[in-house]
């Protein structure tokens, strides 16, 4: 239950939430909105925000839904646009896409099976910086969350694990160079989550039986690894993204927060 003074937090703030149709990203997104914020919800598609959307509505929440391509440049840009025809600001961006998509060692990987996974898993993080950072740039605030992983450390998720570990990287490298600035960057690392159903898969492919062994064993060692002895849920990460992208984180920058039970990627 949120303390009444947090329901204020993001009042009047406008707040990009990526990957929000689902799991960790819709979490974000209720959270936010129940703290004040109006909130862009941006997904493959407007349709699939259609449950996050109608949750935040039935709290009396205000959200709005967009579609797009967030592994490309244009699609980031498009979404940045479209928001500001909307609403002429983006306070809080938080750049949520990714997740992997196969567990392997990493020889079994094919060569486009490494280069989805990196288009996945890094490249809307860095796009959508590249698009949103001028906007606040411009209107002299703004507040930027990326979320990593603990899965650098881990096993079966080698290209995954170099896609997350460019968000760490990348957020520390671009909070020194917006430290004169207005604008902030933090990263939020999640460790073993609570696994749920998807509204879409991330893998279309059929799957071996050792595939579904390898990621099984995966998912199982992700757990193993966590010091307190269980997976977390999508709400119990949510907190340090919202403190993260509020007034009260105004004297932090550059750091990745690990929210995982323990565990350190």
């Amino acid at each position: 239950m949120n303390k009444p003074s947090e329901k204020t937090r993001h009042a009047g703030k406008i707040a990009l939430v990526t990957g929000a149709a689902q799991g960790l990203g819709q979490a974000i997104a209720c959270r936010l909105a129940l703290e004040g914020a109006t909130v862009a919800l941006v997904d493959q598609s407007a349709e699939l925000c259609s449950i996050t959307l109608a949750q935040i509505k039935a709290s009396d929440g205000q959200a709005f839904a967009l579609g797009a391509d967030l592994r490309t440049h244009t699609g980031n840009a498009q979404v940045v646009e479209q928001i500001l025809q909307r609403s002429c600001a983006i306070d809080i961006a938080v750049l949520n896409v990714g997740g992997t998509i196969w567990a392997q060692p990493f020889w079994e990987y094919k060569a486009p099976q490494i280069e989805d996974e990196i288009s996945r898993s890094l490249w809307p993080t860095l796009w959508g910086c590249h698009t949103v950072i001028p906007v606040m740039l411009k209107q002299n605030r703004g507040a930027i969350v990326t979320i990593g992983s603990t899965a650098t450390r881990w096993s079966l998720r080698a290209p995954y694990a170099a896609a997350k570990g460019g968000v760490h990287a990348f957020t520390a490298a671009l909070a020194r160079d917006l430290a004169q600035s207005p604008v902030r960057v933090n990263c939020v690392s999640p460790g073993a989550l609570v696994a749920q159903e998807r509204i879409t898969s991330r893998n279309l492919e059929p799957q071996t039986e050792q595939q579904q062994l390898w990621r099984r064993e995966a998912y199982d060692q992700s757990v193993r690894d966590t010091p307190i002895g269980r997976p977390g849920e999508p709400t119990e990460v949510t907190g340090a993204v919202s403190f993260l992208a509020s007034e009260d984180a105004s004297y932090i920058t550059g750091q990745v927060l690990y929210v995982a039970g323990g565990a350190v990627g």
